[in-house]
This record gives structure tokens, sequence and C-alpha cells, in this order.
């Protein structure tokens, strides 16, 4: 399972999916400033199964049906890793 994290998301939560999970950044991937379409092109393109976020209105500025991805929307008061890691878990599952 291929999981691509947002820029706006710690890069250390990648860690937190454990080993049967293979997690990458924007950062690492380098495509920082991406705008949200090129970015799901490229996550489509590039083998991404799911594409983890916090942006809640992706799915009103893009349209969703158009890429073979999942997309998991973690909603939270703030995107620090501590808050975000119990979501992690959750999703996991």
């Amino acid at each position: 399972m291929k999981i691509l994290l947002d820029e706006n998301l710690p890069r250390k939560l990648k860690t937190d999916f454990g080993p049967d999970f293979k997690v990458r950044t924007v950062h690492d991937m380098n495509w920082l400033g991406k705008k949200n379409g090129e970015l799901l092109g490229l996550i489509a393109f590039n083998g991404f199964n799911i594409f983890v976020t916090v942006d809640r209105n992706l799915r009103n500025q893009q349209n969703l049906d158009k890429f073979s991805i999942s997309i998991f929307l973690l909603v939270a008061f703030n995107n620090r890793r501590e808050t975000l890691q119990a979501l992690i878990e959750k999703a996991k599952l």
C-alpha cells in the first residue's frame, strides 16, 4: 500500500503507519507547492493508493471522481503529530 502525506502534515507522521505501509510525503517527492489538481494527477500517475490530507476544501476544489485513489481527510483541531496519531491508528483499521 503506497500512501502520500500532504505537505500540510508533519513529515514524522509517516513513521506512525508502521512497516506494512510505504509512506512518502509531498516533501519526499519534491512536489512542494503543487496545486491540488496537478498533485492528484502525480499521485495517481506514480501509483499511490491513498492520499492523506487535512485540506477540507479539496472535494470542493477538485473533481475527485477523476482519480483512482482513496483520500483520507483527517479532521482535527490542529495538524500536530501528537493530535493526528490517534486518527492514523483509526485509519489503519
